[in-house]
């Protein structure tokens, strides 16, 4: 579980998130919706202590954060907007393994990591593949295994589909529901929001670096459809985000 008690956080005088207090459940799947500059991507950033709080805590399956980082960064897996920022060696399977070394496990261990992970996001026997090779979606399939090799018990994806085609987006979004089925707790911060609806256990939208929806999707929707919110539900003809 990850929870936020009383969450505060600003930088050079400016909230960017103001008194957020929420729990996600390891076996959820989270939507997080909101306007650019809503306060999404800093919510994340929380999870596993990229950031930390002005004032509150973040706790991660019950230790603050702030207590043990590596604890945090173990059990929450973070996947950013543009995979290229979290990559960190120029072949799949060097990236993938990188997590799992720095924990100091023995290479037989990383080696079994490293081939579920690739197996999950269906890239099994492509260790020695160049990154700078792949597709977009390849990428970041690689950046979500690069998490799964952690085995986490939450995935948190900032903006996952950017710049992807509709294929690629797919793939992934068929991955995320495979885990999800398989106990991952997800954390899935999107504009595009065709799709994932179906997918999700709960929408949480935020304005002004605030929670304004916390709902199941089906009553998500209406409110969904709020100009004040800058987001649109599929089928509104309107483009989703702002």
């Amino acid at each position: 579980m990850i929870e936020f008690r009383d969450v505060r956080y600003e930088i050079e005088g400016v909230t960017v998130l103001e008194s957020i207090s929420l729990e996600v459940g390891s076996d959820e799947f989270v939507v997080l919706a909101g306007a650019n500059g809503s306060g999404k991507t800093t919510l994340l950033r929380h999870c596993n202590g990229l950031l930390t709080p002005t004032s509150g805590a973040v706790l991660v399956d019950g230790t603050p954060v702030i207590d043990n980082l590596v604890a945090a960064r173990t059990a929450v897996g973070m996947v950013f907007q543009h995979p290229r920022d979290q990559f960190v060696a120029a072949t799949v399977g060097a990236d993938v393994a990188f997590g799992p070394e720095n924990l100091g496990l023995e290479h037989p261990e990383i080696d079994r990591r490293v081939a579920d992970a690739l197996e999950a996001v269906r890239l099994e026997g492509r260790e020695d593949d160049r990154i700078h090779t792949l597709s977009g979606g390849e990428q970041s399939r690689v950046a979500i295994a690069g998490a799964l090799a952690m085995e986490p018990t939450h995935l948190v994806l900032d903006e996952p589909f950017t710049g992807l085609d509709d294929p690629a987006r797919r793939a992934v979004l068929e991955r995320l529901s495979a885990l999800s089925r398989q106990g991952t707790g997800i954390v899935l911060a999107t504009h595009d929001l065709r799709d994932v609806l179906e997918l999700a256990d709960r929408v949480l939208v935020m304005r002004n670096g605030s929670i304004a929806i916390d709902k199941p999707p089906a009553d998500a929707r209406d409110s969904l459809e709020s100009e004040a919110f800058a987001v649109r539900a599929p089928g509104s003809g309107t483009r989703v985000g702002d």
